[in-house]
């Protein structure tokens, strides 16, 4: 096993440990024998009844730290993904409307029309929200004529500008009593962590790994610029837009549960490179695991430092993701010294 798999293996290692921490401590701990043994009996590997506290193990705690764990290495992905096809550093979903589509779409049913679909109401309307975000800025960039990285950056730019003021006229017309639903929702939360909707971000996270990991080729020679790529066989405009349209259903499913969470899209890409270099057949499995990790992580700290009141986990992202561009531009500066 090379150094890349001793990583990878000691990444899961951390991750599950970081899981079974986020299953244990919340507004009250819970021991670890007492949580493996709601676990054990939930999945129906060990005998006897669930208790209350078993209760409180298995259907709310152990979704949300699988939920953090899945959509923070969709995430991760995604921002590979971002980066690559922009050549973009700085690019993650936020820089293209795909969130702020989304955020537009859950606000809508949160302030206008209510719960008329009962749970799933939430979820659907962000994800056709940022599916109309998505095909916004694929249409400007076919109007363009070109898949140019700053055209496609641009035109996202454009879309998340309109998409936020909608949103934010939404918050302003609609019932002030729905304004902390929506804010906690802007700002990320996986307070929607539920069994019935984890195959939906289970099938975000397949769809986004699957298919980059299907054109990891492609998407090392889109490293070479666009010429380069071309002359190499590699159809740059076609894969442009594919990537980009499977990178918008992905994040469309992940926000749609989890709400507006910054900046992983944009850290774990430069963490990942760091650990297992550019070509995408190690960074993508790396950056998934360092996604997860971080946002897993992020999401205990989000019920942990205002205890027993939750955190947005968004506002841990952001302000991690901060700290870190800060980071990137003195690294960047001295580089070039």
């Amino acid at each position: 096993m090379g150094r890349l798999g001793l990583t990878l293996v000691l990444g899961a290692v951390v991750l599950a440990a970081l899981v079974l921490v986020s299953t244990i401590y919340g507004t009250t701990s819970i021991p670890v024998s007492e949580t493996l043994t709601a676990i054990l009996r939930g999945t129906g590997i060990g005998e006897g009844d669930m208790s209350p506290v078993h209760r409180i193990v298995f259907d709310l705690r152990l979704p949300r730290a699988l939920f953090a764990a899945v959509i923070g290495a969709g995430l991760g992905i995604v921002g590979v993904v971002l980066q690559t096809t922009t050549r973009n550093d700085l690019a993650d979903p936020f820089l293209f409307g795909l969130s702020s589509g989304a955020a537009a779409g859950a606000v809508f049913v949160i302030t206008v029309t209510g719960d008329i679909l009962g749970f799933w109401t939430l979820p659907l309307a962000a994800f056709c929200g940022g599916l109309v975000a998505s095909g916004v800025v694929l249409a400007l960039v076919h109007g363009l004529r070109t898949s140019a990285p700053e055209k496609l950056i641009l035109a996202g730019l454009a879309v998340s500008f309109l998409f936020s003021a909608i949103t934010n006229y939404l918050i302003f017309a609609g019932d002030n009593r729905a304004a902390h639903s929506v804010i906690f929702w802007m700002l990320g939360g996986l307070g929607l962590a539920r069994w019935e909707t984890f195959p939906l971000v289970c099938a975000g996270l397949i769809l986004i790994l699957t298919y980059s990991l299907y054109r990891s080729r492609w998407l090392d020679a889109l490293l070479t610029g666009d010429l380069t790529a071309t002359t190499l066989g590699v159809p740059v405009q076609g894969l442009r837009f594919s990537m980009f349209f499977t990178a918008a259903l992905a994040t469309s499913v992940f926000v749609s549960v989890a709400g507006v969470i910054g900046f992983v899209g944009l850290m774990v890409p430069h963490i990942a490179r760091g650990i297992a270099g550019p070509l995408h057949r190690h960074l993508l499995p790396t950056a998934a695991i360092v996604g997860a990790a971080l946002l897993t992580g992020s999401d205990i700290l989000s019920r942990l430092l205002l205890a027993p009141q939750e955190l947005p986990v968004g506002i841990v992202t952001t302000s991690i993701g901060s700290v870190f561009v800060f980071l990137l531009l003195f690294r960047t500066a001295r580089n070039q010294r």
